[in-house]
């Protein structure tokens, strides 16, 4: 097999795995929506290459690229460095979600956590402290760990740049499938 056939093959089964799939994500999606429709919003956030990913989340929900669909708030818990450096000098790295989410989080609010790679404590802990405060709790992972969160899809791939590329793809499905449901039940 020549590297350009087992670069293509590596993506091609984790990333059609997803369909296998689509019912928790439609799940999700829906409850995503019916928590905007409350009034609550988006916390995303991921360690690592998942920061990059967990803000590209934050600007689509919150500035959406497709005209006429509407803004729905939404924030990276990883953008204000500030912040979780402050959290990690006093919690450690693995409070910086946590001691976010336990201050800014809200129970009718979504906690999207992002991991390429399994078991990071920065996210699990975060999922942890969202659970605690009554939020959605909706997790994209990597690998064969799934942690613990309403609604968890994995990504069946040990290479982490896999996995990335797969969420990328999860998250613009989110985002169009909430946007759907939103409008659905606004029409009713």
């Amino acid at each position: 097999m020549s590297a350009v056939s087992a670069a293509f093959e590596r993506r091609a089964q984790p990333a059609a795995a997803v369909g296998a799939d689509a019912e928790l994500i439609v799940r999700a999606c829906q409850e995503m929506a019916g928590r905007f429709r409350a009034g609550g919003k988006l916390l995303v956030f991921g360690s690592g290459g998942s920061v990059a990913d967990a803000q590209h989340v934050a600007v689509e929900f919150a500035h959406p690229v497709v005209v006429g669909k509407p803004a729905l708030p939404a924030l990276s818990l990883a953008t204000d460095l500030a912040l979780a450096t402050g959290i990690a000098r006093t919690q450690g790295l693995d409070g910086i979600f946590a001691a976010q989410l336990r201050l800014l989080a809200a129970p009718h609010d979504i906690a999207l956590a992002l991991s390429a790679e399994p078991g990071c404590p920065a996210v699990r802990d975060g999922l942890a402290a969202a659970r605690e405060r009554g939020l959605l709790t909706v997790a994209l992972a990597g690998g064969q760990a799934a942690p613990e969160a309403d609604h968890v899809v994995v990504v069946r791939s040990g290479d982490p740049l896999v996995v990335k590329e797969v969420h990328m793809t999860i998250y613009h499905v989110l985002w169009e499938l909430v946007h759907v449901f939103y409008e659905l039940e606004a029409v009713r």
